[in-house]
């Protein structure tokens, strides 16, 4: 068998087979001739390649190159499929539920990143923050145009040589209404202090002169510490142990009443009896506002509590007409006149949420209603302390001697108290002090806002009190001295005939005791009192009306009938001294 048979038999064409029939045919039959087929172009290619194959490689080779190439067909196949294996173990990995918050996370990150990273006129960033607004402080107020007391103007002390003491003066008030209306909305600004704490020690140890376990032992370093103003400040200011004020501190007070005291948001005012010193005395011409608003708060002791139960005064209500009364236990000390001074300069302790107070002493009786004060001597003077200077003395020195001669406290007390504060540079008072008008005031009367630079004061005033003497008249210029010395705050101190006009100053109950009952048989009925109004012509102002109640003289008998007068003379001339 030769190569080329091998090769038209592997062939594979019906073509080559017919025409093989056709040759070898010996019959005549005439037959159709075959109409040839026109070989696919695809299958022509391929014969064309394998013949073309077969043709330059030996048959060993051809069967080498069939096995070369299942063996590539079985890789790519194992190939094809292990792929597939791990695209599936990865699409598992990849829709696993921890892998598909990884890559929401991942995304969030690259989206913000991408924002970041965009121009500005794309995506615009966030607005920045607002700056917090600054605070709403009270910056006073002038008087309308045509207000009569915009212009007023103290008139000349009456000519009565027969009274040369002090007197009140007339005061131009607001209507309460108008009062009311102009009561500010915000607090006034505190310069120099604006966050004020004060100090609690419950194991205290007494290292120099003065202080009690009640207002502390500040050593003198400390004491001039407290005189550096600065914004954030920690005093002491009495009430040095114990939870809060009031609570097992000295000067203890009951649960239900310092509740009450703490839901004072407004205005107070303040008074105190201790010993029974001190006859209660009703506030007069008192608006229904004012009674429904305004805090009335009386302190007292025990044995004053006992007196009022025993006058009948006082019942279950713990009232006195507007007065609440408030039993004060645990008194700090033996001296009725320092423990006065514990509501006197430490209201804003005992009243926390208190906006304003009005401090009267116990031998007062209040006549004009509370915010017509208040509009009168601090707002209306945008002040936040106003106190009335003493009517006849201006120097501490010369107060001090009074005190002496008058026996107010222990001489050598005061003298030691004068010289440390000499020491410390107070001078007499002189008009180089201007406009600091005086340096003694009347402290029968406090007018004040709760503000930090006020209650700094009265903290710092108060430990003055406790280390020296309880004569606070003494310790008044140089507290305040050495605060004006560091920031721009005032003390409105006020003339002591406007203090006499909104307050009366009673005897207290020992003289009153001490004093001669009138004979009935001189006494004498005046006649109905003749009121004499004046008028005003704005609006603004109430009319005032001046009450007098002028005393009939009742005629004597006489001796002798009348004389004439040349007669008189000379009776008048006579000088014996027994002559009738």
């Amino acid at each position: 068998m030769t190569t080329g048979s091998l090769g038209l038999r592997s062939s594979g064409s019906y073509g080559s087979l017919q025409q093989q029939l056709f040759q070898n045919s010996s019959s005549p039959i005439q037959t159709t001739p075959p109409i040839p087929r026109k070989p696919p172009k695809l299958f022509k290619e391929k014969e064309g390649l394998f013949l073309w194959i077969c043709k330059f490689a030996p048959r060993k080779n051809v069967g080498m190159l069939l096995l070369c190439v299942v063996s590539a067909a079985a890789f790519l196949w194992v190939l094809y499929v292990g792929k597939g294996e791990v695209a599936a173990e990865q699409s598992n990995r990849m829709f696993a539920p921890e892998t598909v918050h990884k890559y929401i996370f991942r995304g969030i990150e690259s989206i913000q990143k991408n924002n970041v990273g965009q121009s500005a006129s794309t995506v615009q960033p966030p607005p920045p923050p607002l700056p917090p607004s600054p605070p709403v402080y009270f910056k006073g107020y002038t008087l309308p145009p045509g207000n009569p007391c915009e212009g007023f103007t103290l008139p000349p002390p009456p000519a009565d040589k027969k009274r040369t003491g002090p007197r009140p003066c007339p005061v131009c008030y607001l209507p309460v209404e108008q009062a009311i209306a102009l009561m500010p909305d915000a607090p006034s600004f505190s310069p120099g202090v604006s966050n004020l704490t004060y100090i609690h020690e419950e194991n205290q140890s007494k290292t120099e002169f003065g202080g009690s376990d009640f207002g502390g032992y500040p050593s003198l370093i400390q004491r001039n510490d407290s005189y550096d103003i600065r914004e954030s400040m920690s005093v002491h200011c009495g009430f040095v142990r114990g939870i809060r004020p009031g609570h097992q501190t000295g000067f203890d007070i009951d649960d239900s009443d310092l509740l009450k005291m703490e839901s004072c948001q407004g205005v107070v005012v303040a008074s105190a009896i201790f010993g029974a010193f001190d006859l209660i005395r009703q506030p007069k011409n008192t608006s229904e506002y004012a009674k429904k608003n305004v805090c009335f708060y009386m302190f007292v002791d025990e044995q004053t509590e006992a007196f009022l139960r025993n006058s009948s005064e006082l019942n279950s209500s713990m009232r006195i007409g507007l007065w609440r009364i408030v039993v004060v236990h645990n008194l700090p000390y033996d001296d009725p006149r320092r423990n006065g001074k514990v509501p006197k300069l430490l209201l804003h302790r005992l009243f926390p949420n208190a906006r304003y107070s009005l401090w009267i002493d116990g031998k007062l009786e209040l006549v004009v209603d509370p915010y017509q004060i208040l509009e009168r001597f601090l707002w209306r003077k945008n002040a936040s302390f106003a106190i009335s200077r003493h009517y006849k003395r201006f120097d501490v020195f010369v107060e001090a001697e009074a005190n002496k001669a008058a026996a107010k406290f222990d001489n050598a007390s005061i003298d030691f108290q004068v010289e440390f504060y000499k020491k410390e540079g107070l001078t007499p008072y002189s008009r180089v002090k201007l406009p600091i008008t005086s340096d003694v005031p009347e402290g029968c009367v406090i007018i004040r806002e709760h503000i930090p630079i006020s209650n700094l004061y009265t903290c710092l005033w108060f430990n003055e009190v406790d280390r020296f003497t309880p004569r606070d008249q003494i310790s008044f210029a140089i507290v305040r001295d050495k605060i004006m010395s560091k920031t721009n705050w005032t003390v409105n101190m006020f003339l002591d005939c406007e203090r006499r006009n909104f307050v009366i100053q009673g005897y207290h109950r020992d003289i009153l005791g001490r004093l001669t009952p009138p004979r009935a048989s001189i006494i004498v009925h005046p006649p109905p009192p003749v009121i004499l109004e004046t008028r005003h012509t704005s609006p603004f102002v109430p009319t005032s009306t001046v009450i007098t109640t002028p005393i009939k003289k009742i005629p004597t008998k006489r001796g002798r009938e009348r004389k004439s007068k040349r007669h008189r003379k000379v009776i008048a001339g006579n000088k014996d001294p027994n002559f009738n």
